[in-house]
């Protein structure tokens, strides 16, 4: 006992020394080697058992614990089984006599090697397990420890991670459930009691609800009676009751995660956790009856409801229900509105946003995700029971979604709508013939609904609370919180428009007129002064309420061009006339905007109104383009007495753009009306629209020299939009009508005078020569003919001959400045991204000859010192350069046809004896993803460069070998994928898996005779270590998938050779082992079987190697 006694204290000197503030991390260093010796040595638990039963030091019994922890999870199959049974007997009797004086942390700890030696050894050797652990919790004054030790049980048992073989996680699971019943039971009880024990004589209850209330009460439940027993106050609970309920709470919240819907969750313990539910959602207890329980803390009650909700959300995120347990579900969906119209039960909204305010913000957002769950997986199931009316179970939530007390619990009830409304929405596609009556239905709610979202984004009914969204600071998705807030909120208006289109209309037309009436109504204030003009508007009042006008025109402006896509198609004709309206408003404000330039107007507060009046302007010009479409479909259905009106919305159009494209307008209004007139080009077409004035005026501007240059965006967009006037077929129009000639003509003028500066680099070899900057320019020209390139890569034969037609002399001047510039990678990118548009849009009008010319001379600037430099500056421009090169000899490989087949040797030489060698050294991503997209390319568009056989020739030959060519290049490719499996690059290896994947299914990769006799099991082999290492978690699907459909080819050889032959080879396993391995993996030949064992044999063999790498060496195991 004395060296007991002084290893004790040894151990805590240790400690101290190690946790102390000036000991190095040298010193640590060794205090952890010599620490970790000790836990090694064989009977080092008694001493620890003696530590932890002798000392207070925390440092020391966490070490101890951490001693046998390891003991019971990595070498338990070593330890001699009177250890065991020592151990089995000794710590239950320690927790037992000193729990109450243990730190919570160690308590947990002691709890949790309990649980881990009963998931060891329970039952066949610890039969009282779980029986001590039931006994515990019915005795009162250990219930809290044995609920402990239950929640801890159900952690590691139910859900137990690798350190178990498959067999024993099976037993586990299949034991615990047959023990479910009585747990169940026993915490019902424990919650029931502690419930009727603090309701006896209980506090005065509250006020009467209204008649009103009782009516909406004893729909949802069913009648008053069960309605009066919810209405009861929540009783006062003291700090050792809230303890309990809250450590049963916790226990139920898991085991509903993990045991199936059953009538052992029974209608007694649903009710139980809804009363408890109530903690979260009345007012908290110091405010009841003028004073607070005795060491009752509101925020412990608080917790019970929010432990309650999680128990009710485990049991609701389940989406399989038993038709026996639907009753149960509509009896929680009862309950739970219940506490929703308690929380919402008052008419001022002031009052219940009051309440909403004072709970617990993790209960509302319990309940918050309740209602989601219920709406997206229970409301079909449910919305047909007579016994539960939607209805007013959409008041509640409408009640409950608009006086949410923050934003993003806002934002998560307006999900809930969206989930709602999309659900009406398929309901009323797949039900045509009763759509009226579905629709009439929810009417009223969906009215309220645009309504209130509505009132929400303008300024002139909730400035306080828009004020505070910050509209600067971008998220994730690049938008700012306000945009966030409007997008989804005009995300709910768009739907509700798609359900009730006439009523979302008139609702939201007249906001938008009233609004507009201010905005046009400025002009009358602007005085000018020499060549000042000024917004004569500066009360501050007055600058307020034009501020508040202005950021509600923005917003309604959004909203209108959001529901462009709702007057087109089908109902194009019913809605025309209101779409007219809109669009002729929309044309007269953007003209407007333009005409007075008001974003040029002085205001009283710059900062505020400035922006303001930007903003407006640019969504004015951003809705008219939503409105394109429209206009599309109204030119195709044009009749004779519109035709005036469409010309004069479109002349108007070009009216309200043309003066906003110039260098000294806003950025933000010039990219609007670029965005305008690139989408009336390229979506309306008009015949007319080239002789617009205002848009030969743009057309000047751009090929004028002399004028100062657009920002490099604002150009790229006018000239795609001019090039598109010239180059789009025009609708409604036969080929005969079309005027190709002249628009060649013109088309070939506007690119002479954009590549001006361009071509006169032709034959330049020293570009600092020059005395303008070469690289801009070139740079911006390339931007504008890729862009130019990528406009009409879609469209028809004329339309691409033109186009090149007008490039070609720019085509060659690139090719013949490329090498000048190969050693500059930012220029090389540009150039490549060209010919990469060239080749994906224009590479049938470019020729044969000229194509091979620029291959090969790509292919000769690229030597392999040339990728090694580009490729070493991984994610810059010399690795973008690459990756674009790759890109083209893509598009060049998957070219039907015998003209470019003469480049595949040198592709293939290119990737694997160039860039492979440079990329297998080191991570390149981005490169490595785009030389194996190529690999791919060239083997599945060139299969028969490979396999020169046709389908019917391999059928006629039945099983005879098949001739192969260049055999060299393909094992080569087999072997790069290979090897990327062997990386840790997930992406990479993902799609590479998809490519092996695809060529077997599209080519029969798999059954090849080289690959099945030389490559197959090396492949299985592979993608098996991968999954016993675990190194690319995320995959395993896909990895047994792959092992499946690879084994599938031939499965007698698998079972009968791969598969000894992988267990021979797997290392840290013996040969008893191996032989559980192999009986486990069932002989079967379907997916969901062969899976299964893949998972099993990859679990076990992990297992097995945990279990053998921690034995103390010389172990004798049986």
């Amino acid at each position: 006992m004395a060296s007991e006694e002084a290893s004790l204290r040894a151990l805590e000197t240790l400690m101290t020394e190690f946790f102390h503030c000036c000991t190095t991390n040298e010193r640590k260093r060794e205090i952890e080697e010599l620490l970790n010796n000790f836990a090694q040595q064989i009977g080092a638990w008694r001493y620890c058992l003696y530590f932890l039963s002798n000392t207070r030091n925390e440092y020391v019994m966490m070490y101890s614990l951490t001693v046998f922890e390891n003991l019971v999870n990595k070498m338990w199959l070593g330890v001699p089984s009177q250890d065991k049974m020592d151990m089995r007997s000794c710590l239950p009797k320690l927790l037992l006599a000193q729990h109450k004086a243990l730190p919570f942390f160690i308590r947990n700890k002691l709890c949790k090697v309990i649980v881990d030696i009963g998931r060891q050894d329970w039952p066949m050797f610890y039969h009282d397990f779980f029986s001590n652990t039931l006994q515990l919790i019915q005795t009162p004054a250990m219930a809290p420890l044995g609920l402990v030790l239950l929640k801890t049980t159900s952690e590691e048992l139910a859900c137990p991670r690798e350190d178990l073989s498959v067999a024993r996680k099976d037993e586990l699971r299949k034991l615990l459930l047959e023990q479910v019943p009585t747990v169940l039971s026993l915490l019902t009880d424990i919650l029931e009691s502690i419930w009727d024990k603090h309701s006896v004589g209980g506090a005065t209850p509250p006020p009467s609800p209204t008649h009103g209330d009782w009516e909406l009460l004893g729909s949802l439940l069913g009648g008053p009676p069960s309605s009066k027993v919810l209405s009861q106050p929540v009783p006062q609970l003291d700090s050792e009751s809230l303890q309990l309920c809250s450590l049963v709470l916790e226990c139920l919240a898991h085991l509903f995660s993990w045991i199936p819907l059953s009538t052992s969750i029974t209608p007694s313990l649903l009710a139980t956790v809804f009363h408890f539910a109530r903690f979260g959602c009345d007012l908290r207890p110091s405010t009841l009856n003028g004073g607070s329980a005795p060491n009752t803390d509101s925020a412990d009650c608080a917790r019970l409801g929010v432990l309650a909700m999680t128990c009710v959300n485990e049991l609701m995120s389940k989406n399989c229900v038993p038709l026996d347990f639907e009753e149960y579900l509509l009896r929680m969906f009862q309950q739970t509105f219940f506490l929703l119209q308690r929380l919402t039960r008052d008419n001022n909204a002031h009052t219940v946003r009051s309440r909403l305010e004072e709970l617990d913000e993790s209960y509302v957002e319990k309940f918050t995700d309740f209602l989601r769950l219920f709406v997206s997986i229970h409301l079909r199931r449910i919305e047909t029971n007579a016994q539960f009316p939607v209805v007013e179970f959409l008041e509640l939530l409408f009640k409950y979604t608009f006086h949410q007390p923050s934003h993003e619990g806002y934002f998560c009830c307006l999900d809930i709508w969206t989930i709602f409304l999309d659900y009406l929405t398929t309901k009323i596609k797949s039900r045509l013939a009763d759509r009226e009556s579905v629709l009439n239905r929810y009417k009223d709610a969906l009215v309220l609904l645009l309504r209130e979202v509505l009132h929400r984004i303008q300024f002139r009914y909730s400035q306080a609370q828009l004020e505070e969204l910050d509209d600067e600071a971008l998220d994730d998705d690049q938008q700012t919180e306000w945009q966030r807030y409007l997008r989804q909120s005009l995300e709910v208006v768009a739907k509700v428009m798609e359900l009730l289109p006439s009523h979302a209309f008139s609702t939201l037309f007249p906001v938008l007129q009233e609004n507009l009436d201010v905005y046009l109504g400025l002009q009358q204030f602007i005085v000018t002064s020499g060549a000042v003009r000024r917004l004569n508007i500066t009360a501050e009042n007055d600058c307020r309420r034009l501020h508040c006008a202005l950021r509600d025109l923005s917003s309604l402006l959004q909203a209108v061009g959001r529901l462009a896509e709702y007057f087109i198609g089908d109902v194009f004709a019913a809605r025309f006339n209101d779409a007219l309206t809109v669009v002729e408003r929309l044309v007269e404000v953007t003209c407007y905007g333009s005409q007075v330039s008001l974003y040029d107007v002085e205001t009283a507060v710059p900062s505020v109104l400035k922006p303001d009046l930007i903003d407006v302007h640019a969504q004015s010009l951003a809705a008219l383009q939503a409105y394109c479409h429209w206009l599309a479909q109204f030119y195709s259905e044009l009749h004779r007495q519109s035709q005036t009106r469409f010309v004069n919305i479109v002349t108007s159009a070009m009216d309200a753009s043309a003066p906003l494209i110039g260098a000294k307008v806003p950025e933000k209004l010039l990219l609007s009306a670029c965005h305008l007139m690139v989408s009336v080009a390229t979506t309306v077409r008009p015949v007319f629209l080239v002789t617009v004035p205002a848009v030969q005026n743009i057309f000047n501007l751009v090929t004028d020299s002399s004028t100062r240059r657009l920002p490099p965006e604002a150009q790229v967009l006018v000239c795609r939009a001019l090039s598109s006037m010239l180059l789009l077929p025009w609708p409604n129009l036969p080929e005969s009508e079309q005027q190709w000639n002249t628009r060649s003509v013109n088309h070939s003028s506007l690119l002479a005078a954009l590549t001006r500066h361009y071509r006169q680099l032709r034959g330049t070899t020293n570009v600092q020569q020059r005395r303008m900057d070469p690289e801009d320019e070139l740079r911006q020209t390339l931007r504008i003919l890729r862009d130019i390139v990528d406009s009409v890569s879609g469209e028809s034969t004329k339309s691409r001959q033109i186009c090149y037609q007008s490039l070609q002399e720019s085509v060659q001047v690139s090719l013949s400045l490329f090498p000048v510039f190969i050693h500059q990678s930012d220029v090389t990118d540009e150039m490549l991204s060209f010919f990469l548009a060239l080749f994906q849009g224009l590479r049938v009008q470019m020729g044969v000859p000229f194509t091979e010319q620029i291959i090969q001379t790509f292919l000769n600037m690229f030597t392999r010192e040339q990728l090694a430099a580009s490729i070493l500056q991984e994610g810059s421009a010399g690795s973008r350069v690459v990756e674009k090169f790759l890109k083209i000899l893509q598009v060049v490989v998957q070219e039907p046809g015998q003209a470019f087949k003469p480049f595949l040797p040198s592709i293939i030489s290119l990737c694997m004896e160039q860039v492979y060698p440079i990329v297998a050294e080191r991570s390149s991503p981005d490169v490595k993803a785009e030389m194996f997209e190529l690999l791919y390319q060239v083997l599945h568009h060139n299969w028969r460069f490979f396999f020169k056989a046709s389908v019917l020739s391999s059928v006629q030959r039945g099983g005879a070998e098949e001739p192969m060519e260049n055999e060299a290049q393909f094992v080569a490719a087999m072997q790069a994928f290979g090897q990327s499996f062997l990386e840790p690059d997930i992406h990479v290896f993902k799609q590479n898996l998809l490519y092996l994947e695809s060529l077997n299914s599209k080519h029969k990769l798999y059954h090849k005779k080289l690959f099945r006799s030389s490559m197959l099991f090396q492949f299985i082999n592979v993608l098996l270590q991968v999954l016993v290492h675990r190194s690319h978690e995320l995959l395993q699907d896909e990895i047994a998938l792959a092992v499946y459909n690879m084994a599938s080819v031939d499965f007698d050889a698998f079972y009968s050779a791969f598969l000894p032959e992988f267990l021979n080879g797997c290392q840290g396993v013996d040969g008893n082992q191996r032989g559980v391995l192999g009986r486990n993996f069932k002989m079967e030949r379907d997916l969901p079987s062969f899976t299964q064992s893949v998972h099993r044999l990859v679990n076990d063999l992990r297992y097995y190697r945990l279990c053998n790498g921690s034995l103390p060496p010389g172990t004798v195991k049986l």
